[in-house]
């Protein structure tokens, strides 16, 4: 910025830090809501910034008009204005209009908040059981009998309530673009329901500070239709587990799956005794450890290495090393677990 004046230097600044502020994806972004909460989190913070703009204007224009009006000019070195201390009203008018103020703000978060936190109808509506682990998030749907981790599918135009509790740490679920965040706590249950309106792949994240990996703690939301849903619904209850790839390498690959002792710690299926996180849909997940793009190369490194590639997991050290040639065995039949047509690159199209 060489050259530049300092106001201008500080004006460019100042624009960047404004716009760079806004940029991100659009399914990770409060500022596109594409939920229930999300959009009444955007009413509100619209209308605070309202209220600001409005409370900033006034003072600069009464400091514009004292600097104008009550100037020292010449002549008049010794002149003191008329004192307007104990002026009723004035006084009035101060007091008055901060508590208005303070009204239209408090009046509509309050009556948000409670709308937010109304869990009456959860027995009507879908009822995921969420659990957050280091550095992943298991979900359990209620009365369905599906397990999922990752990927958390659920249908438009209806709320879905989440009960939240956390293994290890305390974690937060935050979907930026459908809902606010909510603490996962080890202690106790805390409940929230989400909303999206329109279909699509929404990302979350963990909003609280978990370990060596936690702005790697990655999820998405796919949102489908609802008759989109009951089929997902249909087909994920309808996995067999022991079902045999047809393919001769994913037969090898999950031969060794069982041998390393992979299952000890993830299920397919139903079963919610795993540890690690459930792979029934592993081959229609959109991303591998919540963050790496779906490919073989990928998912090799992953089971070879993973410490490198998510630090402070709790996979590391807990299975027999395996070759790579063992590994892409493996992966062939990970990434052939695919039980639904209903996916995260179908969502919305």
């Amino acid at each position: 910025m060489k050259g530049m004046g300092k106001i201008k230097a500080l004006f460019l600044l100042s624009f960047l830090a404004i716009v760079l502020a806004g940029c991100g994806k659009e399914n990770l972004t409060a500022l596109v809501p594409k939920g229930t909460g999300a959009e009444t989190s955007m009413n509100l913070i619209l209308l605070s910034t309202l209220v600001m703009v409005f409370v900033f204007a006034v003072v600069i224009v009464v400091y514009v008009i004292a600097l104008v009006r009550f100037r020292k000019k010449k002549g008049q070195e010794n002149y003191i204005p008329k004192q307007v201390e104990g002026n009723k009203t004035l006084e009035t008018v101060w007091t008055v209009i901060p508590i208005i103020l303070v009204l239209i703000l408090a009046v509509p978060t309050v009556a948000a908040t409670f709308e937010l936190a109304d869990m009456s109808k959860s027995g009507d509506g879908v009822n995921i059981e969420v659990t957050g682990n280091q550095y992943w998030w298991h979900f359990n749907y209620k009365g369905e009998e599906i397990q999922t981790s990752q990927d958390l599918y659920i249908p438009t135009g209806e709320k879905v309530y989440l009960n939240m509790i956390s293994s290890d740490v305390i974690h937060s679920l935050w979907i930026p673009s459908i809902s606010g965040k909510m603490d996962v706590n080890p202690e106790n249950v805390n409940k929230m329901y989400i909303e999206a309106k329109e279909e699509g792949v929404y990302w979350g994240k963990c909003a609280e500070l978990c370990g060596p990996s936690h702005s790697l703690m990655d999820f998405k939301v796919v949102a489908v239709s609802p008759e989109e849903f009951d089929q997902w619904v249909s087909d994920m209850q309808n996995v067999d587990p022991k079902a045999q790839p047809q393919d001769a390498v994913a037969q090898e690959g999950k031969d060794l799956f069982e041998e390393k002792s992979c299952m000890g710690c993830h299920a397919i299926g139903s079963s919610p005794a795993a540890v690690g996180p459930n792979l029934t849909d592993f081959g229609n997940r959109s991303k591998i450890a919540g963050f790496l793009e779906p490919n073989e190369e990928n998912l090799v490194k992953w089971i070879m290495d993973p410490e490198s590639i998510k630090p402070g997991n709790k996979m590391t050290g807990n299975y027999p090393a395996v070759s790579e040639e063992e590994a892409k065995k493996i992966s062939a039949y990970l990434m052939q677990l695919k039980p639904s047509d209903i996916t995260p690159e179908s969502a919305g199209k």
